[in-house]
């Protein structure tokens, strides 16, 4: 399968048998434990940052080689029951590490950005990935960087789609910013522009202009 070279090199991190395991899997993913391999990438996502915003790829690459097997959906089923496992956990997550709640939030966005079932968002994933994104609109979150940096993120990466399946969920999440924008106090700098940019994306119908797009990039550089 061609994708698997291109998810080769996002799993070299690992040593040589898990290695040899996730590669079997994007290419024979019936020959393998698919609850091993779902449990290796979710604990990776959870303390990996970088690997979170890569795992939804190869959760697809293995997904579309099973499809093509017709090995039924035994891949998607662990996973999406080890996230709804760390979707139960997810404020003690957040209380014991902003890491890896940062990460798990990365993770399962990029997760319903990729694995669609006929080409449509997995109805099971919105919920949770809306209480995750009001989750990081709350207060207490603004107050911090990574929380608003990682939501601006998945905002801009899936924002469209999710207002596509609930668009009053979306409202909920943007009232919260606006207020927020406005009336919070102790917001730094950053996440001010930050939260200004986001209101104006979605106000723009998920685009920036031009002259929008050279401001803020710039006062980000800056």
């Amino acid at each position: 399968m061609e994708n698997s070279t291109k998810e080769d090199y996002k799993i070299q991190s690992f040593d040589q048998e898990t290695q040899n395991l996730l590669k079997t899997a994007l290419k024979e993913p019936g020959s393998v434990n698919l609850e091993k391999v779902s449990n290796i990438i979710v604990d990776q996502s959870l303390k990996d940052q970088v690997f979170s915003k890569e795992a939804g790829r190869i959760c697809f690459t293995i997904a579309q080689a099973e499809a093509k097997q017709n090995n039924g959906n035994v891949f998607r089923r662990h996973l999406l029951n080890r996230l709804q496992q760390e979707f139960k956990d997810r404020e003690k997550t957040r209380m014991r590490s902003l890491q890896e709640w940062v990460c798990y939030v990365t993770f399962i966005c990029n997760i319903f950005d990729y694995l669609k079932v006929n080409n449509m968002p997995m109805v099971a994933l919105v919920d949770p990935v809306y209480d995750c994104l009001l989750r990081m609109s709350h207060p207490d979150a603004l107050l911090n960087e990574e929380e608003v940096d990682c939501l601006v993120m998945q905002l801009h990466s899936i924002g469209s789609q999710l207002e596509a399946v609930n668009i009053q969920r979306m409202d909920e999440v943007f009232i919260l910013l606006r207020d927020g924008f406005l009336l919070q106090a102790g917001l730094s700098s950053m996440t001010r522009l930050m939260l200004l940019e986001i209101l104006e994306f979605r106000a723009g119908g998920w685009n920036l202009s031009d002259t929008a797009q050279k401001y803020y990039y710039s006062e980000v550089a800056d």
